[in-house]
């Protein structure tokens, strides 16, 4: 795919993904090898909505949320690879699985997560991905997911 990139920044990212705030949960993605590997970072700060109520006095950030970041750091990576930028797709879960919560995620935390495809290739729909979230050295969480990635056909003339 040749021209795929190695890092989308929040710009591209919107390009790919049709997340948008509140529930945009990635703000960079480096390290691309194409649709391998990559590496999503999520600045955690106080502002993000859902701490209003999770929990007063103590912000944790939600274990679903976490997952869900993961997934679009999948999404992106995926798109950035096959050039999917302003192709209005929709992505999907359609399973989580194994999924493990290590460490509580706060505000002024930085999550790295990196994410591996297990099954996916070139105009597949449904895809595999296992991902880890650290905080630093530490551990945060590790899923396996799988999504259905949904580009809209063009309709007859």
């Amino acid at each position: 795919m040749g021209d795929s990139l190695k890092s989308a920044d929040i710009q591209t990212i919107q390009r790919i993904i049709p997340h948008r705030y509140p529930f945009l949960y990635v703000d960079r993605v480096i390290d691309i090898d194409g649709y391998k590997s990559c590496i999503g970072i999520k600045n955690v700060t106080m502002n993000e909505p859902f701490f209003a109520g999770h929990f007063p006095g103590r912000p944790i950030m939600p274990g679903v949320a976490i997952v869900e970041a993961m997934a679009q750091t999948a999404a992106v990576m995926v798109g950035s690879e096959f050039q999917m930028h302003d192709q209005n797709i929709q992505v999907y879960f359609m399973g989580i699985d194994n999924c493990k919560f290590r460490k509580m995620v706060i505000p002024g935390d930085v999550l790295k997560m990196k994410i591996e495809t297990v099954r996916g290739r070139p105009g597949a729909k449904i895809w595999k991905f296992n991902g880890i979230a650290n905080v630093r050295d530490d551990l945060a969480c590790e899923a396996g997911f799988t999504a259905m990635m949904d580009m809209p056909r063009e309709k007859d003339a």
